[in-house]
């Protein structure tokens, strides 16, 4: 998957495209061997990433609430029947499928969805994985198997991109696609580490609303996942929260830190509906007489998040910002 690698005029408004996975070996008939092979494969037993046994007796009907696996169910023509369609980025060919059920926003979520599509498998996650939307879901399938794919929160990031990806592969008999995934994303982020020199700096940011706010290098959306993957040097090290809309730090402060670079999540690139006016991230940056001196606005060094960073939040969009990342280093 690609991505801008500076923040340009197109930079916010371009989603990664995401390349599909394999095309069946005929289109008329499977292989009897492979047929065969996938009607033997369960049941299985996993570990899921909460530390829970499951035993999956099949996986014929699928509910996927975790975004961060929408999609690698796509590019694994997983049998999806019920999903927050709401929350698909809008580049997922499932997003507009008929053959889906829709359980809504995951503030609101219509569990009765669930109840209706009767899967034997769900994989459970991410917005779902409080305490009462967990138990929601699991009371609409109480006959499922139950797969958390939420980890400890001590995790690191690169840790759990591997572990989730290796236990979607033992999941669903797709061991060398998980593998080969895992490989693309350690290459990438191995290449982001060359690029990097560690006495340059960087500043993670959130544009929502029409504001320029801070994501702090811990814990903050969306670039402090990069801080912690690269090892980079955070321009402000100020404390923050994981907010969604990122920290409402002063222009004057986040100008005064001096970053080389910046890391930004357009949040309204994501979630602006249609016929809403939203200014785009750069505008917003470059159009800021406070921030027109810091380096990274002055010698353009601003890399942009995929459009749709925000919605995914997976193992593609990291490849996508760890590249465009690895080019940014290098033409400085």
């Amino acid at each position: 998957m690609s991505m801008p690698r500076t923040l340009s005029a197109a930079s916010f408004g371009l989603v990664a495209v995401l390349a599909l996975g394999g095309c069946a070996a005929s289109a008329d008939a499977p292989d009897a061997a492979e047929t065969t092979a996938a009607d033997d494969y369960y049941p299985v037993t996993v570990t899921d990433m909460a530390g829970n046994e499951v035993t999956i007796e099949s996986a014929d009907s699928v509910a996927i609430t975790d975004n961060r696996f929408f999609q690698l169910a796509a590019d694994w023509d997983l049998p999806v029947t019920v999903a927050p369609l709401d929350l698909f980025s809008p580049e997922n060919p499932l997003k507009d499928s008929s053959d889906i059920l829709n359980i809504g926003l995951h503030t609101e979520p219509d569990f009765e969805q669930i109840v209706a599509a009767d899967p034997d498998l769900v994989i459970n996650g991410y917005r779902f994985s409080s305490e009462e939307r967990a138990q929601g879901v699991k009371d609409a399938a109480p006959d499922a198997a139950f797969v958390e794919m939420t980890g400890p929160e001590d995790q690191s990031a690169d840790e759990y991109v591997v572990d989730s990806i290796t236990l979607m592969g033992e999941i669903f008999n797709r061991t060398a696609e998980a593998e080969e995934l895992i490989g693309r994303f350690h290459t990438a982020l191995d290449d982001a580490k060359a690029a990097y020199d560690s006495e340059r700096t960087v500043m993670g940011l959130v544009t929502s609303g029409g504001e320029i706010n801070y994501s702090n290098p811990k814990d903050g959306r969306g670039a402090s996942i990069f801080f912690d993957l690269v090892g980079m040097t955070p321009a402000l090290d100020a404390e923050g929260s994981a907010g969604h809309t990122g920290d409402n730090v002063s222009l004057e402060s986040l100008a005064q830190a001096n970053a080389d670079y910046l890391l930004v999540l357009d949040r309204d690139a994501a979630v602006s509906e249609e016929g809403q006016t939203v200014v785009p991230a750069r505008e917003l940056i470059t159009g800021s007489a406070a921030l027109a001196n810091v380096p990274a606005v002055r010698n353009e060094a601003i890399s942009g998040m995929p459009a749709d960073y925000y919605l995914t939040e997976d193992v593609f969009a990291y490849i996508a910002v760890l590249d465009g990342l690895t080019e940014l280093f290098e033409s400085a």
